[in-house]
């Protein structure tokens, strides 16, 4: 019995100290908790408005609460303003639902990978590191200079504006233009 309150207690004070070494960071006017989840802090970001009501259309509240880890480059209101006139409002029909859900788990990968993570993988892959994503298909991950840059299936890039945003279930990335598969 001593011996499982002690694994325990080893256990909760190794918890606090990678909480606390994970600092808050602000995004959109708000303050993103480590300890919250991805929709919990994105729902504060007045960068991440759109990007939460598609979330929400999509039906992906509740997997983004899940446990995850989970990477998210998350696309922000400028993000989603340089798509063509009228997508983002077609991709929020409920008919287009698949649609949606296909383009935002395009922007999550299984795991929690924060920059340093993904800067080893270019490493490894000698300039390039190829994500998996949720959706099915590949990420490129890439550097130019000392920025980060995701380049989708067909050839747009997106600049990494805010780096490793910890969540309690993943990591997310802000992104200044939309994937797309």
């Amino acid at each position: 019995m001593k011996k499982l309150f002690l694994l325990m207690a080893s256990a909760f004070v190794m918890h606090v100290a990678m909480a606390q070494n994970e600092k808050t960071v602000e995004v959109g006017g708000a303050p993103m908790y480590p300890s919250k989840n991805i929709v919990e802090n994105a729902i504060h970001s007045n960068d991440h408005t759109t990007l939460v009501a598609a979330v929400k259309a999509a039906g992906l509240v509740e997997t983004l609460q899940g446990a995850g880890p989970f990477t998210v480059f998350a696309p922000t209101n400028e993000a989603f303003n340089k798509l063509p006139a009228g997508t983002v409002d077609n991709l929020l029909k409920p008919e287009n639902r698949a649609m949606l859900t296909k383009v935002l788990t395009y922007h999550v990968v299984a795991g929690k990978y924060n920059a340093k993570d993904i800067a080893k993988l270019i490493k490894a892959g000698h300039g390039k590191a190829v994500l998996k994503t949720v959706e099915g298909e590949n990420l490129m991950a890439s550097m130019e200079g000392n920025k980060l840059v995701i380049t989708d299936a067909k050839g747009g890039k997106s600049y990494v504006t805010i780096a490793d945003v910890n969540q309690s279930n993943g990591v997310i990335h802000v992104v200044d233009t939309v994937l797309l598969p």
